[in-house]
């Protein structure tokens, strides 16, 4: 026998949920209500799936590739919606017919139903159940042998008698057909009731006086007939659908503390072992991996989540989030962004169409976007990707390894190396080479220094440090070179700070102090060359400012370091001593 074809009705115009939009296009958990049916008829192996809509097809943007459309012109009942599918139904083909506003049925049961009615030989099978209160349905009417005489609808006075009425086994509006006996009885049913349409159960009666059977398929779950008229309906109906999936989900091996505030779309896919926090919403095409913990207070729209990771408090949409990745609170990861395994996007962190490397953190007040950031590079607060020129969007490329400093704002288009170093309060719109330290006063980009060899200076100060051998230059002030000052509160760029090390606005720390000291004179030796002194940065800065006019202080906040570190430095210099006090404001 051929694979049925399933008839979903689906032509009404749906007034009483006050809406402009279609009754069958409000969402349920995630898809158009007309999704609902059209699924389970696949699912339960339907060769040919056939919606019978409207004349204005509204629904034909949301059935899907291979599902066929036919047109009711007019509302004149459930036969003639049949009727108007029939140039879609074969003669030897079973059909089955289903109410598209009934989203709860289930494959096994529409699977069921074609089975009962094959084995039956019958010419239709009607789908019934009983109800403590059937207020509103159809009434079966049984023939004394049990099966299936005629169907007494109820909508109007005139239809059913009050005997009739007490009969709580109603009809469904399911039913499986033989497709020639459902062509030739919808050819004659009659519309002379006080409706004054064409009722499909009408087509009982013709068959069995053609002495054709008319069996019945009771159904198990009458939460499957719950039907959706008015947004009551809609929201009881929700609540059912919802707890099927949390039920799902939770036999799978999730952990949904709170179901009661938890909303969770069909189609997510959650991984076992993963925790799903109160008020959590999962959307769309959402894909959480194992072992994951997502919430409290969440939201994730057609994301992926991987392994192990963690999201906290955060709006996720369109990203793509690794393993072991650490998320929130209050972040917000925007379409496009990917975060690699390890990495982090911590509290008032928004990132936009942005690549971040594994093991990268972002740890606290930044927007991130259009960028592409290397491995184990630690951004730190406020670091900002300025992306927009007010015409078109420019990408920021930062290397590994980097370590950017509290209120660094990177101009786009921007290369900043590996290795590299931005100094506190810096607006770089230069490329930064690898290694090398930048910084800028003000918003001057023409004002940007750059100390090439910055990251292998500060490698041979921290060897000398840790020799007990003080560097050049900093025998007072041990290990506070400019490049302390500005960092963030963190202590270790590995965890959640700024750089430790990053230099303030303008600092030039001495980026060969941790250089050996210069050999002793050749004297009269033949053939030996003292080496020359290394340059020492933070000296010329001071000669730089104090030749400018800056005082004492000013020169100390800019550097980050003491005052009388200034004037030590002044006097080894032999510069004039300018007064310590007085404003810090930039000239």
């Amino acid at each position: 026998m051929t694979a049925p074809v399933v008839v979903i009705l689906a032509a009404g115009q749906g007034t009483r949920m006050r809406s402009s939009v279609q009754k069958l296009l409000h969402p349920l958990c995630g898809r158009p209500i007309v999704q609902w049916p059209i699924a389970a008829a696949r699912e339960a192996g339907a060769g040919r799936v056939v919606v019978v809509d409207s004349p204005e097809r509204r629904l034909e943007s949301v059935t899907g590739d291979g599902v066929e459309l036919a047109i009711q012109q007019e509302p004149r009942g459930t036969a003639d919606a049949v009727k108007a599918a029939a140039a879609l139904v074969g003669a030897d083909q079973t059909v089955v017919v289903i109410n598209g506003d009934v989203p709860l049925v289930r494959p096994a049961t529409l699977h069921a139903l074609i089975e009962a009615h094959d084995k039956s030989h019958s010419a239709a099978t009607i789908v019934t159940v009983v109800l403590s209160d059937p207020s509103g349905y159809g009434r079966v009417i049984r023939a004394p042998d049990g099966t299936v005489e005629r169907v007494v609808e109820t909508k109007a006075g005139g239809d059913a008698t009050e005997h009739e009425r007490q009969i709580r086994e109603v009809n469904t509006g399911m039913f499986a057909f033989d497709g020639d006996a459902l062509l030739m009885a919808l050819e004659q049913v009659r519309a002379d009731n006080a409706q004054g349409e064409y009722y499909l159960p009408d087509v009982l009666p013709i068959l069995r006086e053609r002495e054709r059977t008319v069996d019945a398929f009771e159904l198990e779950d009458p939460e499957e007939l719950l039907q959706i008229n008015n947004r009551v309906q809609l929201a009881e109906v929700t609540a059912v659908a919802q707890r099927q999936i949390h039920e799902a989900h939770m036999l799978a091996g999730v952990t949904i503390v709170n179901p009661a505030a938890t909303v969770i779309d069909h189609g997510v896919q959650i991984g076992q072992d993963t925790v799903i926090a109160p008020f959590t919403s999962l959307h769309g095409t959402t894909r959480i991996g194992s072992d994951a913990t997502i919430g409290p207070g969440s939201t994730l729209i057609d994301a992926t989540v991987g392994d192990g990771s963690t999201l906290l408090h955060c709006y996720v949409t369109g990203a793509e989030v690794g393993e072991r990745v650490s998320v929130g609170p209050f972040a917000y990861l925007r379409p496009g962004t990917v975060m690699r395994d390890g990495s982090k996007a911590g509290t008032f962190v928004e990132i936009k169409n942005s690549d971040v490397g594994a093991g990268t953190k972002i740890p606290h007040l930044s927007y991130i976007g259009d960028a592409e950031i290397g491995e184990r590079t630690n951004l730190g607060a406020a670091t900002i990707t300025a992306n927009y020129d007010g015409y078109r969007k420019h990408r920021t490329r930062i290397g590994s390894r980097v370590k950017t400093s509290v209120d660094t704002v990177l101009v786009a288009p921007v290369t900043v190396g590996d290795d590299a170093f931005t100094a506190a309060g810096s607006v770089i719109g230069s490329d930064v080479p690898d290694g090398a330290l930048a910084g800028s006063p003000g918003v001057s980009r023409s004002a940007q220094r750059t100390v090439e060899g910055y990251a292998a200076a500060r490698a041979r100060r921290a060897d000398a440090e840790g020799a007990g051998t003080p560097a050049p230059g900093d025998a007072s002030h041990p290990g506070q070179d400019a490049a302390h000052a500005g960092a963030s509160g963190d202590a270790a760029p590995a965890d959640d700070a700024a750089p430790a090390d990053a230099a303030p606005a303008d600092a030039a720390p001495a980026a060969a102090a941790g250089a050996p000291p210069p050999s002793e004179p050749a004297g009269d030796g033949a053939g030996t060359t003292a080496e020359p002194e290394p340059p020492d940065p933070e000296l010329e800065q001071i000669r730089e400012w104090d030749a400018a006019g800056r005082t004492d202080a000013w020169i100390a906040y800019r550097l980050g370091v003491s005052v009388q570190r200034v004037q030590e430095r002044k006097a080894e210099a032999g510069v004039d001593q300018a007064p310590a006090t007085g404003s810090l404001e930039r000239g």
